[in-house]
């Protein structure tokens, strides 16, 4: 008979961990190791990869958390390739063949094609997507047989790359780089240039390389992380305030900060400013977010007393 399993000693860990997530994971079954892992009392993502997909997912632990949702909304830096002349039923090679076309496609289209798909365009979310209706995902409509109508989504294009993959025959594939808005389905985009190149295609290799600023560099694999040490584990944690590096930093002395943290205005020389990182000055910590409007520094989210302490004694 088994022993039983010993459980972990949780601990408060504040900090954001950017994981290169490996193919054939969820973004949950990540989380949860890295969870235990580090040991962590509360952690979450900041927006899922399919399993299908690799590369950049911040991990927000702790204090951390509160602010994930600025990921949610960041933009999104991708690679990916598209098999030309061949469709599938989900957009991607796990799903089954439902159309194949010849290919003859030219440089001069791929540019073309560019252009078209650069800048605001319309989406039609994929039924093989984790978007609500009526409280259930879209996917569990798609796995029942049942095809649910969504209406067309605003997206942004910043940046696009295409290019033949190499090959020493025809072309059959294409390199796509992709810098968009949130909400960019990079299926969809490779499902609806297919189309408009007259031959159809689907994903076979997705891979995020940058989000809100963070950068594949930047990460540690999941593997590497596994056979670090617990003090090796933490110090691949940035801090809580990573997330904040595109506001502007405002401090406080202790009475107004202390007023601050019990969520009331302080009044200053500021100017108007929707995103404000909050400081302590003595010891410097961070209280959490707020916006100026008219001199007033109004709170926003705001960190706990105890995830001060703990973040302050930790450093």
């Amino acid at each position: 008979m088994n022993a039983p399993r010993a459980r972990v000693a949780r601990r408060p860990v504040h900090g954001v961990l950017l994981l290169d997530k490996p193919l054939g994971w969820s973004s949950n079954d990540v989380l949860q190791k890295a969870k235990w892992l580090l040991r962590a009392e509360k952690a979450g993502h900041t927006g899922t990869l399919d399993p299908l997909a690799s590369g950049v997912l911040p991990l927000c632990f702790g204090a951390a958390t509160k602010f994930s949702q600025l990921q949610l909304d960041a933009d999104k830096t991708y690679e990916a390739t598209a098999r030309l002349g061949v469709k599938t039923r989900t957009g991607d090679a796990e799903g089954e063949v439902i159309e194949e076309r010849e290919v003859n496609v030219t440089a001069q289209q791929l540019q073309d094609v560019v252009s078209r798909f650069s800048g605001p365009i319309r989406q039609v979310p994929p039924m093989h997507s984790a978007l609500k209706k009526d409280g259930k995902a879209l996917y569990e409509y798609a796995r029942a047989g049942i095809d649910v109508e969504r209406e067309a989504r605003d997206v942004t294009i910043y940046e696009l790359k295409l290019d033949f993959e190499a090959s020493d025959g025809a072309p059959r594939a294409i390199e796509m780089t992709v810098k968009c808005s949130k909400g960019t389905y990079i299926r969809t985009l490779g499902e609806d240039i297919g189309e408009a190149l007259g031959c159809g295609a689907h994903l076979t290799a997705l891979r995020r390389t940058g989000t809100g600023g963070f950068v594949v560099a930047q990460c540690v694999t999941l593997s590497a992380l596994e056979a670090m040490t617990e003090d090796e584990r933490l110090k691949c944690l940035l801090p809580v305030d990573s997330l904040l590096a595109e506001h502007t930093a405002v401090t406080l002395d202790a009475e107004n900060a202390g007023r601050f943290l019990s969520g009331l205005r302080r009044r200053g020389s500021w100017v108007d400013e929707e995103r404000i990182a909050v400081y302590a000055e003595n010891p410097r910590a961070l209280l959490g977010t707020a916006h100026v409007r008219a001199g007033e520094l109004i709170p926003g989210r705001l960190l706990s007393p105890i995830e001060i302490e703990q973040m302050t004694q930790k450093s």
